[in-house]
C-alpha cells in the first residue's frame, strides 16, 4: 500500500451520515480532511481509518433462563476482535445461572481489551 492514501468514509456518530474524507499517511496515522458536520465526525474519521472500534451487541443463552439474554460491551473494542468477544461472551454466559439482572457483568475484560460485557435486560 502506498501513502498518502485518501479514504472516503461515512460518519456513524449521529443520524446525519456525513461523507468524510481522511488522508492516511501511514498504517497508524491519518488526518481529517473534510466533510464533518460536527467535532465528533472530525475525531471519528482518523480513528476509523487507523484503529476502527465497535460496540459489540449480541444475545447469549444463560442456563435456567426462559429466553436469550441481550448483552453489549460497555465501550468500543477493536473491530478485529468482535467475533472473539462474541464467542467469549457466549462461553461466559454458559457458565452462569439465571437470574441475571440488567447491568450485571457477564464477562469482565473481554479478550484482554479492558472492556466488560454487561446484560442489557433481566432474565430468569
Amino acid at each position: 500500500m502506498s501513502y498518502p492514501e485518501r479514504l472516503e468514509l461515512t460518519c456513524v456518530c449521529c443520524p446525519m451520515g456525513c461523507s468524510l474524507v481522511v488522508e492516511r499517511t501511514s498504517a497508524d496515522e491519518a488526518t481529517y480532511v473534510s466533510g464533518a458536520g460536527c467535532a465528533r465526525g472530525k475525531k471519528y474519521a482518523p480513528a476509523e481509518a487507523t484503529r476502527p472500534e465497535r460496540v459489540v451487541t449480541t444475545t447469549v443463552c444463560v442456563p435456567g433462563a426462559a429466553e436469550p439474554l441481550s448483552v453489549r460491551t460497555v465501550a468500543p473494542v477493536p473491530r478485529e476482535l468482535m467475533a472473539e468477544v462474541v464467542a467469549a461472551a457466549k462461553g461466559a454466559a454458559a457458565g452462569m445461572r439465571a437470574p441475571v439482572a440488567i447491568g450485571d457483568v457477564v464477562l469482565a475484560d473481554a479478550c484482554g481489551t479492558g472492556v466488560d460485557v454487561i446484560a442489557t435486560k433481566s432474565v430468569g
